[in-house]
């Protein structure tokens, strides 16, 4: 997927702004999907302005800048359905909480420890989110989809609650940090 099959996605469901588009990739209910700068939406609804895949109106605000509001065309949404026909490539999971927890065995006790529990808070929070959007959305596939997230993250909590002793019960993990040399240094507050 790229980012013109998720502006006509988005827009599929509803006409929208530029930022509107970009407030519902980089945090809203379509940030689960793919990754996408604010600099790529705007050339791609332009270019797919030309293409005629969408069509842009002005909205005139009293007092306020004018609003460019997009609408996918009959165009667009023929490349939308033709886009969605490829098989999806895999998914790609990346996280900087794993790749710390890789190195936990050497980082202070206390360091770790924050991470799990700033983790352990944003799983809570991002399901809390989800369930929110899933309890207000009346769509089947809508519901699959956040349904999917939902359970995906809830199973990771539920591993990162059950099986956190692995990252703290490390053989390794020092309460203090060590300098270049050995020496023991200040001991360092993560809380």
């Amino acid at each position: 997927m790229n980012i013109r099959t998720l502006c006509l996605g988005i827009l599929q469901f509803d006409d929208a702004t530029g930022y509107e588009i970009n407030k519902l990739v980089a945090d809203g209910r379509f940030s689960h999907f793919i990754e996408a700068s604010y600099g790529s939406i705007y050339p791609a609804l332009t270019k797919m302005m030309q293409e005629e895949l969408v069509t842009c109106r002005t909205e005139i605000q009293p007092g306020k800048p004018s609003r460019k509001i997009y609408a996918i065309t009959p165009a667009g949404q023929a490349e939308l359905f033709r886009a969605l026909e490829e098989s999806p490539k895999p998914n790609r999971f990346k996280s900087e909480f794993l790749f710390l927890g890789l190195f936990a065995n050497v980082l202070p006790a206390a360091l770790t420890k924050k991470a799990i529990r700033q983790h352990e808070n944003e799983l809570s929070v991002l399901v809390e989110d989800m369930q929110t959007h899933y309890d207000c959305c009346k769509k089947p596939g809508s519901q699959f989809a956040i349904g999917y997230g939902i359970a995906a993250n809830k199973a990771a909590l539920e591993y990162l609650r059950q099986s956190k002793h692995l990252l703290l019960e490390s053989e390794h993990s020092k309460d203090l940090t060590e300098d270049v040399t050995g020496d023991v240094a200040k001991e360092t507050s993560y809380e």
